[in-house]
């Protein structure tokens, strides 16, 4: 019996060896048409209706990190702070700036080269940041006046709501001294610092008193500008000052009032 066995097991053996090799091919079909993303790492060529798509970068370095939802400038093209801003070529890092409740995109001048108090951005402008030695004992950076508007106000470092309930704020990414100084303050309240700046007149008079000096300066323009235009706060080859607040009932708007040295 056990013979019989082994005899069969080994037929069956050489049968299954002696099948051609073809018996044993086999072929998968490929899905039909998946419903798949396209590729993310081709670059289109060609637009929805069949034009030639535009030579720019799509790349992350000129990616936007959208401004704050729900804030004045959330829904406004091309706002927000780069994703990669030290790659976005012929661009400047942007950074968020907080203006009567607002959330302003402001453009930042290129970080200073320290020469003590005073330090310099190129050849061509000036600049002077904040130090620890230029704060008062009260906390604040300067003395703001303004007669035609009746104004004599402190200012503090930053724009932030906590900032602007105390006094008039400066835009940290501005200078202090030497070159363009950016302020900002509310127009409405009880702490309507600016609500009157878009009265001034050409040639009024604006005194800033800081720990480096006291500047006189008189009006040059007042203007009404974009919420989201923030080139006032470049860097400066003059001394200049640059004041900005809201405009009532219009959002969009900001008042930009700009003074130069006398």
């Amino acid at each position: 019996m056990k013979r019989a066995i082994t005899s069969l097991a080994a037929l069956c053996l050489a049968a299954c060896l002696s099948l051609p090799a073809g018996v044993l091919d086999y072929t998968i079909a490929a899905p039909g048409d998946p419903e798949y993303g396209d590729p993310t790492s081709i670059e289109p060529v060609i637009t929805a209706d069949g034009g030639a798509a535009k030579n720019e970068d799509r790349s992350k370095n000129s990616a936007l990190i959208p401004p704050v939802f729900g804030s004045p400038s959330a829904y406004a093209p091309n706002t927000g702070a780069y994703l990669t801003p030290n790659l976005a070529l012929g661009r400047q890092a942007v950074t968020g700036a907080v203006i009567n409740g607002g959330s302003a995109v402001v453009v930042t001048p290129g970080t200073p080269v320290s020469t003590g108090s005073s330090s310099t951005t190129s050849s061509s402008t000036v600049f002077t940041e904040v130090t620890s030695d230029l704060y008062y004992s009260g906390g604040y950076l300067a003395t703001l006046k303004i007669p035609a508007v009746d104004l004599n106000v402190k200012v503090y470092q930053g724009t932030g709501s906590k900032t602007l309930a105390r006094g008039v704020g400066h835009f940290e990414e501005t200078s202090i001294w030497n070159g363009n100084v950016a302020l900002a303050a509310h127009n409405r309240g009880t702490n309507d610092y600016f609500g009157e700046i878009h009265t001034l007149d050409i040639g009024d008079r604006i005194t800033l008193a800081t720990k480096l000096g006291t500047r006189t300066y008189k009006v040059v323009s007042v203007e009404k500008i974009s919420e989201t235009d923030r080139s006032d706060l470049a860097p400066s080859t003059e001394n200049r000052l640059t004041l900005y607040t809201c405009v009532r009932d219009q959002r969009a708007y900001r008042w930009c009032v700009q003074a130069v040295e006398v």
